[in-house]
């Protein structure tokens, strides 16, 4: 019983790791990264689809992003997210290639992408720390129930926070490297 709310806590704690570190995989740095465009939604046959599904997208150098849309009607579309992206970044189109070149950040916007960095990642504890909440409450319930006893509680609450503890780390970890990235001129 134990191990099925620990195993389950460990996953949903995974999935809200991993949506973290996409979403700051997002965030832009002075470096052209892949990442950066990947997720940008466009609007190709009437469906919002993320560029990577159809475009390669690869950089070339440390300032430049390279789209090749594989399907060649579809390089305008493109063009018009990226636009209404807010990236900062204009599509520059030869042939069916759209080159963005990645512009050096201002002071001032890296200190406000490091906060954006920062809100981020709080936001992604409060998600893992709620769910150490909602496997402690079932953790709870089992030994109220009279399934487990006190002393596999004890034990099980041990376990989830060092679980909770491991993430939290990650996170942490997460933020840190990006804000020194952020940092970097």
């Amino acid at each position: 019983m134990i191990d099925e709310v620990l195993a389950e806590a460990e996953a949903k704690m995974q999935t809200s790791s991993d949506a973290l570190l996409r979403e700051l995989s997002a965030i832009r740095t002075s470096r052209a990264a892949p990442a950066l465009i990947e997720h940008v939604k466009v609007d190709y046959a009437g469906v919002e689809t993320p560029l990577k599904h159809i475009a390669g997208i690869s950089s070339s150098g440390a300032s430049m992003l390279i789209v090749q849309p594989w399907d060649p009607t579809s390089t305008r579309s493109i063009e018009k997210a990226i636009l209404k992206s807010n990236l900062g970044l204009t599509p520059n189109i030869n042939g069916n290639i759209i080159r963005l070149n990645v512009p050096p950040l201002s002071e001032e916007r890296r200190h406000e992408l490091i906060k954006l960095v920062r809100t981020r990642t709080e936001e992604g504890k409060v998600s893992i720390r709620n769910l150490r909440r909602d496997a402690a409450d079932d953790i709870k319930r089992l030994e109220k129930d009279k399934e487990i006893s006190q002393d596999e509680q004890k034990r099980a609450m041990d376990m989830l926070q060092k679980l909770t503890d491991s993430f939290i780390d990650t996170a942490e970890q997460a933020r840190h490297s990006k804000e020194k990235e952020l940092l970097e001129v």
